[in-house]
This record gives structure tokens, C-alpha cells and sequence, in this order.
């Protein structure tokens, strides 16, 4: 089995849509690897969400912009939202309207920056 750091260096595959979003069975198993992080449905769409504690404003924002770096290089960008002492970060695939495997790639990516 994988572990979070193998998952965070595997590499995210271009997902323009036309692909089925993963089964609620490799959702589970891949979630094993990105404990910490919830899957929750909002507006029909499963989404992988997790909020992050700092200490200050100026933590948080500096979590956001590395966060965002990572997201820029892979060129899938999640929903952040930063306020004083947190930041809430929600991966998912726009063009499947659902989860891939890159959103649990980009999550324990995210992980390993937290670290």
C-alpha cells in the first residue's frame, strides 16, 4: 500500500472531462492515504475538504500562496479560503463535476506542505 508522500509525488494526468469520476470504492481507499480530509457533496459534486489551523493571519495566507504555487504547476486549482488563523482548502475536478485521483494527489501535496 501507498503511503501519503508516495501519493504526493505521483503525478496528476490531464483530466479534461469525459472521464468517470472514482467509485465510491476508490474514493474510500484512496481517502485511507489523506485521512484528515472530508468527502462532502455540495451542489451535487464530491469535493475533498480540509481546513488547516495557524497562528496568525500572516501564516495562513502564506500557506494559501504555496498551496496556490503547487496548483499552478499542476495547473488544477482548488477552492481556498483564508481567514485569521485558518485556511480551507477543497479539491475537486471541475470537468467531471466529481473526484479523480489528482484531487487526492493535489490533497496529500497540500498535506506535505502543512508538515
Amino acid at each position: 500500500m501507498i503511503k501519503v508522500r508516495e501519493l504526493a509525488q505521483m503525478r496528476c494526468v490531464p483530466c479534461h472531462g469525459g472521464v468517470p469520476s472514482l467509485s465510491e470504492i476508490e474514493i474510500r481507499e484512496l481517502q485511507t492515504l489523506v485521512p484528515e480530509w472530508d468527502v462532502i457533496e455540495q451542489g451535487g459534486v464530491q469535493r475533498l475538504v480540509r481546513v488547516y489551523s495557524f497562528n496568525n493571519f500572516s501564516e495562513a495566507l502564506n500557506f494559501t500562496n504555496k498551496v496556490g504555487e503547487i496548483a499552478e504547476k499542476e495547473d488544477h486549482h482548488p477552492r481556498i479560503f483564508t481567514e485569521w488563523g485558518k485556511v480551507t482548502i477543497s479539491w475537486w475536478t471541475h470537468s467531471i463535476k466529481g473526484l479523480h485521483r489528482n484531487d487526492f494527489i493535489m490533497a496529500a501535496r497540500t498535506d506535505v506542505l502543512y508538515e
